[in-house]
């Protein structure tokens, strides 16, 4: 193993997991802490740890990523990549600030950046405000969010919040510059006394900048885009396979498939809609399901008796005032919780008939599929649309084989769904 990354959700660590495949690097997705006996062996270039620690307290998301370090370094990692959202998800008490303290110390980093830039995304930072797309990210839609409501588009002024050690800025003139420029100036950052430097970046060349920069640094944290730069690092050193089309292959499948949605972000709303027009789909109401209805063996029978035709859909997602209608009713974490379990009960039962095909929207419903079947290490495949790539599970050779697409709620374009199936069908 090269390159041990920590991802603070499911679907930002297959997000970052498909950046580094594209790249070359064989790349293996493990779900929750791992031992050091579950990497060892591991074939794998990269290894990226998915965690579900985002929007848990900050003592418990510190503990866990550095669980996880401890094991990717017993397991020969030679950087530390903490990977969290593109928008930045966080609140004033943490995550992002707690864990990346932790984890310089762990690794015994004195300095390091903060880049959630993703600009294929439409995720770009200018003198250290993320933009998604034209919008100021505290416009975008994000300023809603149930959870991480994120006002402050200012990322030094949003991390300063959150840490003791002190942010700076590398601004944009200096990325432009190239990666010896902005090595320099990092350096200037750290001898000045700054600890965490946001790096604006507007296009891939930055991104391929600013990892080429941060070569040598222990620790880098950011969006899955400044993953990017990373594997060259490794193949100039001559670490790499020489084909990097061996990173991403993957088998034909040739069973049902369906798509669960949790997510109720715009991106997600969009595909929904797009989806309804020309496919089955059923929405379920949390509502229904605390009043105790059965929700989920109704939905799942309905789901059974379609997938002979074709692919369906079960979704939870709604539009904002919707969302905040049930969370009136329920509370916000209740509300989440009762979604996710339906969902979980969704997928086991979908594979079981015979679904090989799940397409997962939303990091929160991402994460309770994989823990309701018991997935621990999936195989990282081709890329769909950008941040999202189809997996295989990692399972004995007695178990049918299974392929997810775990779509964080943001990414993907309209016709994601859709798109995603056909790629493995034109495989097939």
């Amino acid at each position: 193993m090269l390159l041990g990354c920590i991802a603070d959700d499911f679907t930002g660590a297959t997000d970052l997991a498909g950046m580094l495949v594209r790249g070359g690097m064989r790349t293996l997705l493990v779900i929750g802490v791992p031992t050091p006996q579950t990497l060892a062996g591991l074939q794998a270039d990269a290894v990226v740890v998915a965690l579900k620690s985002r929007t848990i307290p900050a003592a418990e998301a510190v503990a866990q990523s550095l669980a996880a370090w401890q094991a990717l370094r017993a397991a020969g990692a030679r950087q530390c990549f903490f990977k969290y959202c593109s928008t930045f998800d966080s609140t004033d008490a943490g995550n992002i600030g707690p864990v990346t303290e932790a984890l310089m110390r762990a690794t015994g980093a004195a300095f390091t950046i903060a880049c959630p830039a993703f600009p294929e995304n439409g995720r770009s930072i200018y003198r250290g405000h993320l933009f998604v797309g034209d919008a100021l990210l505290s416009e975008s839609g994000m300023q809603n969010h149930p959870l991480t409501p994120m006002t402050d588009a200012n990322l030094v002024r949003v991390l300063q919040r959150q840490t003791a050690l002190r942010v700076g800025l590398a601004r944009f003139d200096t990325v432009a510059a190239g990666a010896t420029a902005l090595a320099a100036r990092l350096q200037t950052l750290q001898a000045e006394g700054v600890a965490i430097a946001i790096v604006d970046a507007l296009g891939n060349a930055d991104l391929l900048a600013i990892g080429r920069a941060c070569a040598e640094l222990p620790l880098i944290t950011g969006g899955s885009g400044v993953a990017l730069g990373l594997p060259a690092n490794f193949a100039r050193a001559g670490l790499l396979p020489a084909d990097p089309a061996l990173a991403a292959a993957m088998p034909a499948l040739r069973g049902h498939a369906a798509v669960l949605s949790g997510s109720c972000s715009s991106a997600t709303n969009a595909q929904v809609a797009a989806w309804r027009e020309q496919h089955p789909s059923l929405r379920i109401d949390p509502l229904r399901i605390a009043a105790g209805d059965p929700v989920l063996e109704s939905s799942l029978q309905w789901a059974l008796e379609r997938l002979p035709q074709g692919p369906v859909l079960i979704y939870a997602t709604a539009e904002p005032a919707q969302v905040r209608e049930v969370q009136q009713a329920l509370g916000v974490e209740a509300a989440g919780h009762l979604v996710e379990t339906v969902m979980a009960g969704l997928a086991r039962g979908l594979v079981a008939a015979g679904v090989d095909r799940l397409v997962v929207a939303g990091g929160e419903t991402s994460g309770a599929v994989v823990e309701a079947l018991g997935l621990s290490c999936l195989r990282v495949g081709p890329q769909i649309d950008p941040g999202v790539p189809w997996m295989l599970a990692e399972a004995p050779p007695e178990r049918p084989p299974l392929a997810l697409a775990l779509k964080s709620g943001n990414f993907g374009s309209t016709d994601f769904f859709a798109k995603a199936l056909a790629q493995l069908e034109a495989a097939a």
